[in-house]
């Protein structure tokens, strides 16, 4: 069983989006049922708002549904469940990292750092650009995908 937490600021766009992409992902791949994926904050600003809308739409044109998932905040007992811990940008990673009280066990890492072009995930919002952060994180998702699979 593989288990990812994806993290942003929020959890009310970029990682909810990564958790439904990848979700998605992993069906495709038939192997959904030996993945757990969520997501989560760093901050409290969101705890228990729902998805954020032009997320849930963009997500919901592409066929995929997030109905249901409202933020909640990562807590150090994470660290030890989760597999993977993926922040969006460089500053959730160091954030994750001062969170968890370090980073000894190799689980923290970047999403786009799987990539071919390692970057942050710009926040979408404020850029107010969903379908970049939607293509950047389907990237992510596809090559985190790709090592995972690989390093079975």
């Amino acid at each position: 069983m593989e288990k990812l937490l994806f993290i942003c600021t929020g959890n009310t766009c970029r990682s909810p989006m990564a958790e439904y992409i990848m979700k998605e992902l992993v069906k495709r791949e038939g192997v959904a049922g030996d993945w757990e994926i969520e997501s989560a904050a760093v901050s409290r600003e969101e705890i228990g708002n729902p998805v954020y809308p032009p997320v849930k739409k963009l997500l919901e044109s592409k066929g995929i549904s997030c109905a249901g998932k409202t933020a909640v905040q990562i807590e150090p007992a994470d660290y030890d469940y989760y597999d993977y811990i993926i922040g969006a940008e460089h500053a959730n990673v160091k954030n994750i990292a001062a969170m968890m009280g370090g980073d000894p066990k190799a689980k923290i890492y970047r999403l786009l750092d799987f990539t071919r072009n390692p970057r942050d995930i710009a926040d979408p919002w404020y850029t107010g650009n969903f379908d970049a952060t939607y293509r950047d994180v389907n990237e992510g998702c596809d090559a985190l995908l790709a090592y995972i699979l690989e390093q079975k």
